[in-house]
C-alpha cells in the first residue's frame, strides 16, 4: 500500500480508544444515554484498527520521505473516518458527508460546524468535538517530528543537539511532545477554572486552545466570557498554540549553549508586541481594547475566536495575520513568521547588494548567530508560492458554486490556514450545512493540505511527475 508506515498510525487509533472509553465513562457518570452507543462503535473500531495496524506491518529497514508523507496524508482521512462514527450515529440524523466533514475539520483543528444551534447537541457529543482537536493537534506535531527531514537544520536546532534524527531521538523528542501537550492542556484548564468559567467549557476550551481548533462548547464566546478579567487571560492563553511547543519546557531546562533554542520564539515575541502597540495605539479608540486583544491572539495562533463584534474596516489585517502564522513547532498555521521575515531580509539584502555592492549583507536571523542559506530561501518562496495557488484554486471552485467572490477569498484563506470563521473576519454567520455535496469535498481537500505543511504538496507532485 504505497509503503505506508501503518505501525506509526497505531497509536492515534488507540488514542482514539481511550478518549472513546473516556466519553462512555463520562455520559454514563451524567446519565447522558442518548449517543452511548455510538462511542462504543468508535472505541471498538479503532482499538481493533490499532492492533492490526501495531501487528501486520511489515518491517521495512529504510523508509522513504515520500512514504513518510503518504503515511501522513493517509492519516488524515483515515483517522476522521473513525472520528465521524458518533456524529453519523447520533440521533442528530447526520449524513455521512456532513459526519466526515465535522471530524476533519476538528481534526486538522479548523472548527468549521454544520451545527447550527451547539445548545441543542448532546454535551457528551460536544465534549467529542473538542477530543478531536486535540488528538488532532498532537498528530500534527508528532507528523513534523516524522516528517523532520524535509525541514531546514535551524529547525533541527530549536529541538536537540543532533545533526540527524535517528529511531531514538524521535521516540524521545515524541514522548517530550505527548508530555509537554497534555501538561499544558491541563495547565490551561486550571487556569481558565481560576477565572470561574464552569468545569465544563474550561475542559472543551483547553482542548481546543492547546490544539488551535475551533470548536466552541457554546454558540457564542460572549456566552463563556463575560468581563474583561476573562477576555485578557483568555486572550494571553491563546498565545499556547502560537509559541512553540518546546518554549515552556526551554525556559525550565535552559543551558547557556543552547540558546538557540529560542530563536523562534523570540521573533514572535518581538512580533506580537509590536502589533498590539500598533493596535493599541491606533485601532482602539473606538472599542474596547481587550476585544481587539483577543482578536489578534486569535488570529496570530490561528484559532480564529471572537466576540460578536463588527470590525469590518479591520477584516483584511486580521487575515494577513492568520497567513503569516506562529511558531514552527506549534499546534498553529500559516506560512510561519520565521519564514516570512527570512524570505522578506534575504530580498531586502539581495536589492541592497545591487544598488552598494561594495557592501556585505548577511542573512542572519534576529537575536541569533544562525544564518540561513539559499536552500532555505528556495525552500520558503516555495511555500509561499503553493499557498498563493492553493489560495487562487479553492476561491475559484468556491466562486463557481454560486459564493460571492470576497466570501470566496475570505473562506479560502481560513481552510487552507485551518482557522475557524468568525466575526473577526467577517464569516460569523456562514452555513456550512448548505453547502452543496462538492464544495464540502473541497473544503476537507484544502483543509487537509493547510495542515500537511504546503512544502509536502510539492514533493508529493515531484514524486509522481518526477519519477526515478
Amino acid at each position: 500500500m504505497f509503503g505506508l508506515r501503518i505501525r506509526y498510525l497505531s497509536f492515534f487509533f488507540g488514542l482514539i480508544a481511550v478518549l472513546s472509553f473516556f466519553n462512555v465513562v463520562y455520559s454514563y457518570y451524567f446519565n447522558l444515554y442518548l449517543n452511548l452507543n455510538t462511542y462504543y462503535i468508535s472505541l471498538i473500531l479503532s482499538l481493533l484498527i490499532s492492533l492490526l495496524f501495531y501487528k501486520f506491518e511489515k518491517k521495512k529497514i529504510k523508509i522513504s520521505i515520500f512514504e513518510k508523507i503518504l503515511t501522513i496524508f493517509f492519516g488524515y482521512i483515515a483517522i476522521p473516518l473513525i472520528l465521524s462514527l458518533p456524529f453519523y450515529f447520533s440521533i442528530y440524523n447526520l449524513s455521512f458527508l456532513n459526519s466526515f466533514f465535522e471530524a476533519v475539520s476538528g481534526f486538522t483543528s479548523t472548527g468549521f460546524t454544520i451545527f447550527e444551534n451547539i445548545k441543542h447537541i448532546d454535551q457528551s457529543l460536544i465534549l467529542w468535538r473538542s477530543s478531536i482537536q486535540w488528538i488532532g493537534g498532537l498528530y500534527f506535531l508528532f507528523s513534523i517530528i516524522y516528517l523532520i527531514d524535509i525541514y531546514d537544520d535551524s529547525f533541527k536546532k530549536s529541538l536537540t543537539n543532533y545533526i540527524s534524527f535517528n529511531s531514538s531521538e524521535i521516540l524521545k523528542q515524541s514522548i517530550k511532545i505527548f508530555l509537554l501537550y497534555t501538561s499544558l492542556t491541563l495547565l490551561i484548564f486550571i487556569i481558565l477554572n481560576l477565572i470561574s468559567i464552569r468545569v465544563f467549557d474550561s475542559l472543551n476550551l483547553a482542548f481546543t486552545i492547546i490544539s488551535s481548533g475551533g470548536f466552541l462548547p457554546n454558540n457564542e464566546l460572549s456566552n463563556i466570557l463575560k468581563n474583561n478579567t476573562q477576555i485578557i487571560i483568555f486572550s494571553i492563553l491563546l498565545l499556547f498554540s502560537y509559541f512553540s511547543i518546546f518554549f515552556t519546557y526551554n525556559l525550565f531546562f535552559f543551558r547557556k549553549k543552547n540558546f538557540n533554542f529560542f530563536y523562534e520564539d523570540l521573533h514572535l515575541i518581538f512580533y506580537y508586541l509590536i502589533v498590539v502597540a500598533i493596535f493599541f495605539l491606533f485601532f482602539s479608540f473606538n472599542k474596547d481594547f481587550s476585544i481587539n486583544l483577543l482578536s489578534i491572539s486569535s488570529s496570530m495562533s490561528n484559532i480564529g475566536f471572537s466576540l460578536d463584534y463588527n470590525q469590518a474596516n479591520l477584516n483584511f489585517i486580521y487575515l494577513i495575520l492568520v497567513i503569516i502564522g506562529g511558531s514552527f513547532f506549534s499546534t498553529s498555521s500559516g506560512l510561519r513568521l520565521i519564514k516570512v521575515y527570512s524570505l522578506f531580509k534575504y530580498s531586502i539584502n539581495q536589492i541592497l547588494s545591487f544598488s552598494r555592492p561594495k557592501n556585505i549583507f548577511m542573512n542572519k536571523l534576529l537575536f541569533t548567530e544562525i544564518n540561513f542559506d539559499f536552500k532555505e530561501i528556495n525552500k520558503y518562496f516555495l511555500t509561499i508560492i503553493i499557498f498563493i495557488l492553493s489560495l487562487f484554486s479553492l476561491t475559484i471552485l468556491l466562486s463557481l458554486n454560486s459564493l460571492e467572490f470576497e466570501s470566496a477569498f475570505k473562506l479560502s484563506i481560513l481552510t487552507i490556514m485551518n482557522t475557524v470563521n468568525s466575526a473577526t473576519y467577517g464569516l460569523s454567520d456562514f452555513n456550512f450545512y448548505g453547502l452543496n455535496m462538492f464544495t464540502k469535498y473541497c473544503l476537507i481537500l484544502f483543509m487537509i493540505i493547510g495542515r500537511i505543511e504546503l512544502l509536502t504538496i510539492l514533493i508529493i507532485i515531484k514524486n509522481f511527475l518526477f519519477k526515478d
